[in-house]
This record gives C-alpha cells, sequence and structure tokens, in this order.
C-alpha cells in the first residue's frame, strides 16, 4: 500500500509536469496539461513514491511517470525533473521514473503477475482512498521475476523503451499513439506485445495499454 501525507508541496507536481512535458520529444505543445488521474505503486522497502501521472493537454493523452525520493539517485541526474519541498518528509528529488530501478521494478511486476495500482491510504485514515486510475497487469506469472537491471531509458515516437536486463519494457508516453500501434502490431512486429499494463480512468469507456512487455 502507498502511504499518502497530508502535505504542502512547493512546487507542486503539476507544475513539476507543466515545466518538463515541452523538454519531450514526445510531447506536442497544445495548450496547459490537465491532470486526468494518477495511480501508485509500492516500493515494499517503503523508500521511493512511485506515482504515474496520466494528464491531458491539447487532444492528446500523455503518462508521466514519477519516482520521488529523499536523496539523489545515482547515475541519473539526466533523468532528475526537479525537486520539490514537502512539508512532511522535507526535500524530495523526483524522477523521470523510467530511469529508477524501483520503478522498472514495480512495472515489471505488476505486467507480469497481474498486479493491480497500490491502495492508497491519506496518513492516519483507516480506509483507502479511490484511486483516480485503476491499473492492471495481464500476465499470471505466479514464480519468481526474472532478473532485472536498470538501463538508460530510450524516448521516441511516443514511447519509451527501457532495456531491464532479461525484460523489454515499452511505457506508452503518448496515449493515443500507443492505442493506435498496439492495433497495428503487424506493422511493427518489432515491437510485438506480449503483456500489458491497462488503464482506465473517468470518462475512458474502455481500458487502454499504458506498458508492456515486448519482444523481437
Amino acid at each position: 500500500m502507498a502511504i499518502i501525507h497530508k502535505a504542502t508541496l512547493s512546487p507542486s507536481k503539476l507544475e513539476l509536469i507543466a515545466d518538463y512535458l515541452p523538454k519531450q520529444p514526445w510531447f506536442i505543445q497544445e495548450g496547459e496539461p490537465e491532470l486526468l488521474g494518477a495511480y501508485r505503486f509500492d516500493d515494499p522497502a517503503g523508500e521511493v513514491g512511485i506515482e504515474t501521472h496520466v494528464v491531458s493537454a491539447g487532444d492528446r493523452i500523455y503518462q508521466v511517470p514519477l519516482s520521488y525520493r529523499g536523496y539523489e539517485l545515482a547515475g541519473a541526474n539526466d533523468w532528475l525533473i526537479g525537486t520539490m519541498d514537502h512539508s512532511v518528509l522535507g526535500k524530495r528529488w523526483v524522477y523521470d521514473a523510467c530511469a529508477d530501478p524501483v520503478y522498472i521494478k514495480a512495472l515489471a511486476t505488476a505486467i507480469l503477475t497481474g498486479q493491480k495500482e497500490a491502495e492508497q491510504f491519506v496518513d492516519g485514515e483507516s480506509q483507502p482512498r479511490p484511486s483516480t486510475v485503476s491499473v492492471q497487469g495481464t500476465g499470471m506469472l505466479d514464480g519468481g521475476l526474472p532478473a532485472l537491471s536498470a538501463s538508460a531509458p530510450v524516448s521516441g515516437s511516443g514511447v519509451t523503451i527501457i532495456e531491464a536486463g532479461s525484460l523489454r519494457l515499452k511505457v506508452n508516453r503518448v496515449v493515443e499513439v500507443a492505442v493506435d500501434a498496439a492495433v497495428n502490431t503487424a506493422a511493427a512486429p518489432e515491437l510485438h506485445t506480449e503483456l500489458a499494463l491497462t488503464g482506465t480512468w473517468e470518462g475512458l469507456e474502455n481500458p487502454v495499454e499504458l506498458a508492456s512487455v515486448i519482444r523481437d
């Protein structure tokens, strides 16, 4: 489960995202980003916050995975989005989570085992807070995960590819592009989808693919 603190953030998450998006090759500037929802994964060690935001800008929908840390992630300076002051936890380093090994393991676990998003509990409250984005992996793995490692993610054509040791992960940055590509796998066999993470949010009738394991 994920613990949510009642806190003031400066800058806010959306402010960080709004500054980050125009610098990305997969983003097309069409108005100010608006938050559609978010979902979290759990870090079993309780050290890293893992939250993925789904935002709209113009007619497009983007997926922005973030990781929140109380210290700098070694070797990931190129993926640092910024820092924020958290009124409960203090200074937090915010990263593009595609370069964070904790996110990579959590994403792979969800896809391969059929896991859903983490339950979110506001600190001091006994009932979980409903998630504004619901996700679930399509896999049914019962055994242990394959060996994973982190490498510099590569972005282009609306997706980010993560070479994670024995797994190759695809994170859909532009949700509409990813939906079209998933339907037309014959046109891009090198990105053939095996297992996926799908998600829904308010106003969306059918689940869409948010991430997947791919093979050559």
